[in-house]
């Protein structure tokens, strides 16, 4: 992995296993969230929102691999502007560069692209066409 754990998707991800994972007492946590939370704990000390993922125990890469499973891949509603020309596709958000380079990125290259479109929600999937970014209720 080339791109840097950013403290918001470790957030996410130490949510997304408390909820699968309650806390039996409210005081105790299961090992993934224990494994994420010590990295997350090491941020915040050093204020530093992002971490090398090369530093990350095994037990922590796995909970937050697994996360990142549970995610949507592609920020593609199926209305490619880049197809037609546009650097930034209007569906979106992504430049022409990251759609052609998509199925190639690594997992926290393609979070930075996702924090990027989130941040700028500019994009028709977070205005226009936001029903089809929903997944798909199971």
């Amino acid at each position: 992995m080339s791109a840097r754990l950013h403290i918001t998707d470790l957030e996410a991800a130490i949510n997304w296993w408390r909820e699968r994972q309650p806390s039996p007492d409210g005081i105790s946590a299961c090992a993934e969230v224990r494994a994420l939370a010590e990295v997350y704990a090491l941020m915040v000390y050093f204020h530093d929102p992002e971490w090398d993922p090369e530093r990350l125990s095994a037990r922590a890469r796995e909970a937050f691999m697994t996360w990142y499973a549970s995610t949507p891949d592609s920020p593609c509603i199926a209305i490619c502007s880049t197809a037609q020309g546009d650097p930034i596709c209007k569906g979106c958000g992504r430049s022409f560069a990251e759609v052609r380079d998509w199925p190639q990125l690594d997992p926290l290259e393609k979070r930075v692209v996702w924090r990027r479109i989130q941040h700028e929600a500019t994009a028709w999937r977070f205005n226009r066409y936001a029903e089809r970014a929903q997944e798909p209720s199971a």
